[in-house]
């Protein structure tokens, strides 16, 4: 999620009127001692036919664990090792300047590796699953950092000149770029290769589903309402089982600057105030009027969708999904129900915000994988409540259902999907502490939700599935579908792991009970290995623990359930994201996001990767792997 956690922390409340539970939760915490700093009691009684035999017999991974770090290094286990596998500036294409610091132009950075990349996918050569050692990476650029990307910069919004906005502007989207493992074990990017493209803020997407052609989707330059110019705040995302690639667009509401004030159609203007549009982080309203509210009003409601690549077609135009929602989406995860229905889990990353799943109205077909490309277009939105029993349902996001009806403002699906939060709002879902990345467990389909943290929840707003006030170190929540089957209306669910320190009394932390543990905080990217290994990195451990943000693995089933152990510790400033591993589970990519953030490029806190003087840290991704070739975590 980038450095992006801190500030939208500090957002006002979303507004709704939903139920807290705060009745509920004294009633459940007196019986089950959660006040005592124990949540323990917040265990479900899983069964044996939910742990697969593998999972019960396999042993803890065999490394030893690092210690939290403040070093300007990258920090890997003994036995490792790791390179650069390319980092902001490189090129994509053949023919393209190296980086150069003093000569950066927008033209040249369209077609070099974008600034703070974030999710990542692996997508195997020529597409077979058990190829490994070549494929393409599929890297976001979720935001830049102008105070470490011009050294001549004096931090000041309005000093902003117009080539800098749209060299931001080019850093900003995504990367596709095929990479291959040498038979030393590292990795190096293949920039002849006919599969690399980059995406940027100015790239066009087409809008498709329901709220495609939607009249709040039209502008003057797109009076159609189809095809938006660029993607922006790419945050996680997710790989479909048909061979594409979903990017979730997070933090848009930070691109647009000019007072709503003056926006005559009050739904538009009532949006903005909800999805807190209007932050002008980046100042590019100054020189490009589709930023500015005032001049077009609907060039904000383009944003904030999950989008659709196909890395394999090198002349496909990526889709922006309305089916999915409108939201600050984090992730978009998906997975194939027992019957062959698409399921994608996707979180909107705001403190009080809500945990959504989508379903595909048809079935995926193996054999038609064009009759796929079009799955994510029809489908039902659902968001989630959680109860204090344990319990929890997914309540539908339809037009004419419930109170998404005229009297209310919806008018059709595609006023759901625009304003999804508000729909959200009305069906009384429940309000998360921040969720992040939602990844389904390979073996047993359970699924997991991160909440990074919520350090603005009371004690009067805390609920069973966020039971801590001033939230600082976030938890993961474990969702068991009724039936295990993904499109069930009705799941369980228990805290997994509640962060922070399980020695210090007032973080009240869980970790199965487990003490003896590398503790973590702030929870933000998932990944599951093939041995059903939760792998997590953390975004604003400098903040809470005065450390690096780092890289864990947690055990999810047997004896060593919720045990965490250091793997990877980052960099000054940096957030880890990813993490992808090869299928072979030999090699793990990294995202080594806004290395040096809160320095500039005058006095840089992290010198990574170059380490040269003159030259400020950039983003990168990097491949991490074992000296001998085997396994990364055995």
């Amino acid at each position: 999620m980038g450095g992006e956690s801190v500030a939208g922390d500090e957002s006002p409340s979303n507004g709704s009127r939903n139920e807290v539970f705060a009745q509920v939760l004294q009633s459940r915490m007196s019986r089950r001692a959660l006040l005592q700093g124990s949540l323990a009691g917040l265990a479900l009684a899983y069964t044996d036919s939910l742990v697969p035999a593998q999972a019960k017999d396999r042993a803890s991974p065999r490394f030893v664990a690092l210690k939290p770090s403040i070093e300007d290094k990258l920090l890997v286990p003994d036995g490792y090792t790791h390179n650069i596998v390319i980092r902001w500036g490189d090129p994509v294409m053949p023919d393209v300047p190296e980086f150069d610091l003093e000569a950066q132009a927008s033209g040249t950075q369209a077609l070099q590796f974008g600034y703070n990349c974030d999710f990542i996918a692996f997508m195997p050569l020529p597409g077979s699953l058990e190829t490994s050692s070549r494929g393409l990476l599929v890297v976001n650029h979720e935001f830049t950092n102008a105070e470490l990307m011009f050294p001549a910069w004096d931090g000041r919004r309005e000093s902003k000149t117009r080539a800098m906005v749209d060299i931001e502007l080019a850093a900003h989207g995504m990367t596709v770029m095929e990479v291959e493992r040498e038979t030393t074990g590292r990795w190096h990017a293949v920039r002849t290769s006919p599969y690399n493209r980059r995406f940027t803020g100015e790239t066009p997407l087409r809008l498709s589903g329901p709220a495609a052609g939607h009249r709040w989707l039209r502008t003057a330059d797109d009076p159609t309402g189809t095809l938006v110019r660029g993607t922006l705040s790419n945050c996680a995302g997710g790989i479909t089982p048909w061979g594409t690639v979903l990017s979730a667009e997070e933090n848009f509401q930070a691109y647009f600057g000019g007072s709503p004030a003056g926006i005559k159609d009050a739904q538009v203007k009532a949006m903005y105030r909800r999805y807190g549009v209007g932050a002008d982080r980046y100042g590019w309203s100054r020189y490009h009027a589709r930023f500015d509210v005032r001049k077009e009003p609907h060039e904000s409601l383009r944003f904030g969708w999950v989008v659709e690549l196909d890395p394999y077609e090198a002349r496909s135009l990526p889709l922006k999904r309305t089916a999915l929602g409108r939201m600050r989406h984090e992730a978009a995860t998906v997975v194939l129900s027992r019957r062959g229905y698409a399921v994608v889990y996707t979180g909107d990353d705001e403190r009080f915000e809500y945990i959504y799943k989508f379903v595909s109205a048809r079935r995926y077909n193996p054999a038609n994988r064009a009759a796929n490309l079009s799955l994510l277009d029809t489908g039902t939105l659902y968001v989630a409540r959680f109860r204090a029993d344990g319990s929890g349902e997914w309540l539908p996001l339809v037009f004419g259902q419930g109170p998404l009806v005229p009297a209310n403002g919806f008018t059709s699906q595609a006023c759901v999907l625009i304003n999804t939060r508000h729909a959200a709002d009305l069906l009384g879902a429940t309000k998360m502490d921040s969720p992040e990345d939602i990844e389904t467990h390979p073996q047993t389909g359970k699924v997991y939700a991160v909440m990074t943290h919520n350090t603005r929840r009371t004690p009067e707003q805390v609920d069973p599935a966020n039971p801590r006030p001033h939230n600082r170190h976030g938890h993961i929540i474990e969702i068991i579908e009724e039936a295990g089957e993904h499109t069930a209306t009705r799941f369980r669910w228990d805290i997994f792991i509640a962060c922070g320190d399980p020695n210090n009394p007032h973080d009240r932390a869980y970790y199965q009970g487990h003490r003896d543990v590398s503790w973590f905080s702030c929870p933000d990217n998932l990944v599951f290995d093939d041995r059903g290994r939760m792998w997590v990195t953390t975004d604003g451990q400098p903040s809470t623990m005065q450390k690096n943000d780092a890289l864990y693995v947690v055990e999810t089933e047997g004896p060593h359930r919720g045990k965490a152990r250091m793997f990877l510790s980052g960099l000054p400033g940096a957030e880890l994201s990813g993490p992808e591993p090869t299928p072979d589970n030999r090699t793990f990519f990294v995202a080594i996001q806004h290395p040096g953030l809160g320095s500039n490029c005058a006095n840089p806190s992290s010198r990574f990767p170059d380490y040269r003087v003159g030259i400020p840290p950039r983003p990168s991704i990097v491949a991490v792997y074992r000296q001998d070739g085997g396994k990364v975590g055995d």
